[in-house]
């Protein structure tokens, strides 16, 4: 099932999309490229598969087109495992990204290198800024990464995209110059930094929400993300008004729906978003919010029960026990 946007939020996403794969493309192909500096993720992979085929093979394969076939199963397993909405607009800004590789062409800017791998950085860490900010990845390294989290609760993507940025790395160096490896290490850094300006550098943040809607708002967040929350009365300092206070942890990749779920239920509601460092307890992936909304609609199948695990599938069947729709 194909999930449901309205035309403005569409054409919000797409113009998104086209933004982040004209910065992506503009800066590989104007500054990584000639320097033989690689980029992050699958668009370094696919620049490095590249260079290596026609140093070796002599056989020229066009840096988009990698892009596009590396991407193609990695966007099966994160339709099927992460999320249909974020793999389709990641998806499409792929397919951009290949196109304006194809389109643009490759002329460099300068000749220091230098230079270039800290422009290169730059460039497209605001293209994948501005994507993150809206929901929205820019390859398959993103999908990648939070697969491989959801498998292990323990760690975060962060981690992740090290060891697989670190594989490219360590590849360049050890079949070009390392200089080349330690000027990619720079724009990865530049990049890292500038991406955490735009959007935040942190995996979980912590929602405050001071609302009079405190209902209407617990029922909407949990019927679309099944995150727990702590409601804790308060009341307004100048005006001695009764509200309450949401607080709940979310991952940074729902922080543009968590935004626009709660501008739509209290538009003048306060919402304070802080950076969390750790989380002590219980907190469920994407995967096993839609395992809960399953079970809250009277599904308990064997795959809701994995995907939960023993424990939470026993203690979220006594919660809902007398409100499952049979």
């Amino acid at each position: 099932m194909l999930p449901a946007f309205s035309i403005g939020e569409l054409i919000k996403k797409s113009c998104i999309s086209v933004c982040a794969a004209f910065l992506c493309a503009l800066s590989m192909n104007l500054f990584l490229v000639p320097a033989h500096v690689y980029a992050a993720g699958i668009n370094g992979a696919a620049q490095l598969i590249s260079d290596i085929l026609f140093d070796g093979l002599n056989l020229h394969l066009s840096i988009g087109l990698l892009i596009l076939v590396l991407n193609l199963p990695i966007a099966v397993l994160g339709w099927y495992k992460v999320g249909k909405s974020f793999t389709l607009f990641s998806f499409i800004t792929v397919m951009l990204t290949s196109l304006f590789l194809t389109v643009l062409p490759v002329h460099p800017l300068s000749s220091d290198i230098l230079l270039n791998s800290i422009f290169g950085g730059m460039i497209s860490a605001i293209g994948v800024g501005i994507a993150l900010k809206y929901g929205i990845s820019t390859g398959g390294l993103d999908i990648i990464a939070i697969f491989l989290t959801r498998r292990n609760r323990n760690a975060s993507s962060g981690k992740y995209f090290l060891i697989l940025n670190g594989i490219i790395i360590v590849i360049a160096g050890a079949v070009y110059e390392w200089q080349y490896a330690l000027y990619t290490l720079i724009s990865r850094f530049v990049n890292s930094y500038v991406i955490d300006m735009i959007h935040t550098k942190y995996q979980k943040l912590t929602v405050m929400t001071i609302t009079d809607q405190s209902d209407r708002l617990v029922e909407a967040i949990q019927d679309q993300f099944d995150r727990g929350m702590t409601v804790i009365p308060s009341y307004g300092g100048f005006t001695g008004t009764k509200k309450s206070t949401l607080m709940m942890v979310i991952s940074h990749y729902e922080l543009y729906k968590m935004e626009r779920l709660i501008k739509s239920i209290e538009p003048n509601a306060f919402t304070n978003i802080l950076e969390t460092n750790k989380i002590i307890g219980t907190f469920h992936t994407e995967e096993q919010q839609r395992a809960i909304q399953a079970m809250k609609h009277g599904e308990h199948t064997l795959k809701v029960e994995q995907t939960l695990g023993p424990q939470d599938y026993e203690r979220f069947q006594k919660l809902f026990g007398t409100s499952i729709v049979k």
